[in-house]
């Protein structure tokens, strides 16, 4: 089990960025919030979580523990693997997750790609009790917002399955939004998220 790595950071892409550690670039699969954290050329330490399949090891990385330790625990939820695990810490930060699984909002778990009314319902009950609270005075995840961030939300959200024509269209609404210094990435994908859901 890989638990964690920590190294400089030599490339990122939509889905994922490499780190070098002890000379071995690792392909770790990330949120895009997650992404828009990291430099190019800078160090990073990621909480990470090895997927083994019988023709695959995939290694998913995370900004710290507690993100980590939730995509683990949805994973324990019927129907929910990898990779829907990851897009709802892409749309939700964790303590959203935790609220939304606690609180039955179902409408808010609904915002993710891949999870419809029944698939919301079956996390709020197999998960509910086991969700834990949400972190004392958690607010949205901050981010380190880049002046590319149009960019990285279109890249993001053709990542999680939405034309490149809607993500452009999804852009161009919330940069009307923005006025003076843009928020976090991570906050800008989630309104874009929201935007898109609201005409599926």
């Amino acid at each position: 089990m890989i638990a964690s790595v920590r190294g400089v950071v030599t490339a990122t892409g939509p889905d994922h960025a490499v780190v070098e550690v002890g000379g071995v670039g690792l392909a770790v699969q990330c949120a895009p919030g997650t992404i828009a954290d990291l430099r190019v050329g800078q160090p990073a330490r990621l909480a990470t979580s090895l997927v083994v399949r019988e023709d695959s090891l995939t290694l998913y990385g995370f900004a710290d523990d507690d993100a980590k330790a939730l995509f683990e625990l949805l994973q324990t939820a019927s129907g929910v693997g990898p990779r829907l695990a990851q897009a709802v810490l892409a749309v939700h930060a964790p303590e959203a997750v935790r609220a939304a699984i606690a609180n039955a909002d179902v409408a808010a778990l609904t915002r993710v790609p891949g999870i419809g009314k029944k698939g919301a319902e079956r996390l709020v009950l197999e998960l509910r009790d086991r969700i834990g609270p949400a972190p004392v005075g958690a607010d949205a995840a901050a981010g380190v917002t880049s002046g590319n961030w149009p960019e990285q939300v279109r890249q993001a959200l053709v990542g999680l399955g939405w034309t490149a024509a809607q993500a452009d269209q999804a852009v161009a609404a919330v940069a009307e939004t923005v006025e003076g210094e843009a928020p976090p990435v991570p906050v800008l994908l989630r309104q874009a998220i929201r935007l898109l859901g609201r005409t599926r």
